[in-house]
């Protein structure tokens, strides 16, 4: 192949491209009310989705989304609200409550459209009564630093919100309510994604006990009282109030990893879906899919292709995110193994806390770095990916994708 690289590059477009609101939402439009039409939600994907209704819905529409900073779409209808992503603030908040108003006090004869995407728990945060945005923040980032799983991450903060956990059906009823999500969640469970604010919660506040429990979390002691005292609990499957309810995911990893394998074969490649559901510490991963390249090599050429969600448990100072984390594992199990690229990177174009989707790596990756004086182990050790590959010019920046179905991995195998 010319150019390794950008058929890498081609192959997460064309996920990316497969998940984009403007494709995804049209198709799932429910039918107009009697009544209102009042859209809500959060995502990253939220802005474009708004998008999308206001250019395909066939009725009048108001309403309010939340969206990431610098992943706003252009409506006329429904508002836009940008705030922060993964910690929350101020703003996602006071729109997040603003939200809760809109719905409340409706008829069955009104619409609620809630459009729902990867990142919405962070975006849509409203604390649970004695917890300050300051508390909620520190809730925040110690999960996010704690190797803990996004389900596990979202059963802690669903019972620390007055909107997650089925609490914004609950505040829409009896108004009929219709939830259209883009999945970044593994197994595309609708509880989890962005903490589940319009479906019934199967967990409990001592399900989030045992999540502080398992990863020894030091929360701040307001969401401690809250988790122990276990009193307005999350409305559970079997509810009334969800009755009549529809939810439809309009877009998954699943869906990418088609789109990507398909453009892999135009390219003459053999595609290989290994698995949409990957999980796990981003590096040992990365490390088992180095031995995993060897059992595909007689089928060269070829193209490993997973999703899911890696994590990683920060322990030291860097700003690296799970998919570079993922490639420097990847790389030093392959130790330059001739013929082998790869390219991991979130689908949202932002790998955890930083301006990058990924990175990739190639044969000669090991040795330019050296040759560049860069201390691999140390920077692993240090969860500073981030730096590694940016020393190398192998970062993917993608910017804002206005879609989000979870990580990306392509590994071509040349023969």
């Amino acid at each position: 192949m010319d150019d390794p690289t950008k058929f890498l590059t081609g192959l997460f477009e064309a996920a990316v491209a497969a998940a984009q609101p403007s494709l995804r939402v049209p198709g799932h439009l429910p039918e107009p009310p009697k009544g209102r039409t009042i859209v809500i939600g959060g995502g990253k994907a939220g802005g474009a989705m708004a998008a999308a209704v206001e250019a395909h819905y066939k009725a009048e529409v108001s309403g309010l989304v939340i969206t990431r900073y610098d992943y706003a779409a252009p409506t006329e209808k429904i508002e836009i609200i940008e705030a922060a992503h993964p910690v929350p603030d101020a703003a996602g908040m006071a729109a997040a409550e603003r939200m809760l108003e809109m719905v409340s006090g409706l008829s069955e004869d009104d619409l609620v459209l809630c459009l729902i995407s990867g990142g919405g728990s962070a975006l849509m945060a409203l604390p649970a009564d004695g917890i300050s945005l300051e508390e909620k923040q520190s809730v925040g980032q110690t999960l996010l630093r704690s190797g803990a799983t996004i389900n596990e991450i979202n059963v802690v903060r669903k019972h620390l919100s007055k909107i997650k956990g089925g609490r914004l059906a609950r505040a829409s009823a009896p108004a009929r309510l219709v939830t259209l999500v883009i999945s970044d969640v593994v197994g595309d469970d609708l509880s989890a994604i962005a903490s589940g604010p319009t479906v019934p919660d199967p967990s409990s506040y001592a399900d989030a006990l045992a999540v502080v429990l398992k990863y020894d979390l030091q929360l701040p002691s307001s969401a401690m009282r809250v988790l122990e005292a276990g009193g307005d609990e999350t409305p559970k499957p079997g509810d009334v109030i969800f009755d009549g309810n529809e939810i439809a995911i309009i877009a998954s990893g699943s869906n990418s990893l088609e789109a990507a394998a398909k453009f892999a074969k135009a390219a003459g490649i053999t595609p290989i879906i290994l698995d949409d559901s990957l999980e796990g510490e981003a590096r040992q991963v990365g490390r088992a899919m180095a031995e995993l390249v060897e059992k595909y090599r007689d089928q060269a050429p070829c193209v490993l292709l997973s999703g899911g969600e890696l994590t990683v448990t920060v322990k030291g100072a860097g700003k690296g995110g799970p998919n570079t984390e993922f490639l420097m594992g990847l790389a030093s199990g392959l130790k330059g193994a001739a013929g082998v690229y790869a390219l991991a990177c979130d689908t949202d174009g932002a790998d955890g806390l930083v301006d990058n989707a990924g990175a990739m790596i190639t044969p000669d990756t090991l040795e330019r770095a050296e040759q560049k004086g860069l201390d691999f182990g140390a920077l692993l050790a240090d969860n500073d990916a981030y730096s590694f590959f940016a020393a190398l010019g192998d970062l993917v920046v993608s910017g804002p994708t206005h879609t989000n179905v979870n990580d990306f991995r392509a590994i071509l195998i040349e023969p």
